[in-house]
């Protein structure tokens, strides 16, 4: 037996989840992987909707994304050892899986775990085995989201949340340009263009760390 992150009360629940569809006869885990791809989406959308409140929906959509990539899935399935104990086809047996199967095998074990023992288990087996890629996320926006370093910062030192003020935009609609401002406790920081609203704030985020830096 597997040592996973979660006791199964229903072995044939297990037994099924790492069932590959080339397996011969009798019932496979696609169903499941169809459930734990559901399940796996709104663990994930729930976990960087909470702690990055501050972020966009593209932003959140595009770090879910990398969290739920088949590379990462493959990557938790074969720390989980997943593949020692599939049970494949003649034709895969004695082969290495591929990313794809390791990462239908680890959605269909989470499909398991939720039928098993509900939303909160699955919850805690995916944080549990999908630590590596969510702290990947975590060390990403870090390290190239100065918006967010800054807030941080403004609510360590100050309780307070920094504010972003326009100061000109100039340029036809197609290649505008805009400058932006950070505002804390009513201390304006050095200004930074952007060819968006986002990006100035995201620079002029830059230039307000520049200041604080040596604070830091």
């Amino acid at each position: 037996m597997l040592e996973l992150p979660h006791a199964f009360r229903d072995p044939e629940l297990f037994e099924l989840a790492l069932t590959h569809a080339s397996a011969e006869g009798g019932r496979n885990n696609e169903r499941l992987e169809f459930l734990g791809d559901a399940a796996l989406d709104l663990i994930v959308a729930e976990e960087l909707f909470r702690h990055h409140p501050d972020l966009p929906e593209g932003d959140l959509t595009e770090l879910k994304a990398a969290v739920v990539s088949r590379k990462a899935l493959a990557e938790a399935g074969r720390a989980l050892r997943l593949g020692e104990a599939a049970r494949v086809g003649r034709g895969m047996r004695g082969r290495q899986p591929t990313v794809s199967v390791m990462a239908n095998l680890y959605e269909a074990l989470l499909g398991a775990v939720y039928l098993d023992g509900g939303y909160e288990a699955a919850r805690a087996f995916a944080l549990a085995t999908l630590h590596a890629p969510l702290e990947r996320v975590r060390q990403r926006l870090h390290a190239a989201n100065p918006k967010q370093e800054l807030q941080i910062v403004c609510q360590a030192r100050w309780g307070i949340l920094p504010v972003y003020e326009l100061l000109q935009s100039s340029g036809r609609s197609h290649a505008r340009a805009f400058l932006m401002a950070a505002l804390i406790g009513g201390e304006r920081y050095p200004c930074a263009w952007g060819r968006t609203r986002k990006e100035a704030e995201s620079w002029a985020a830059h230039e307000a760390l520049l200041v604080l830096a040596p604070e830091r």
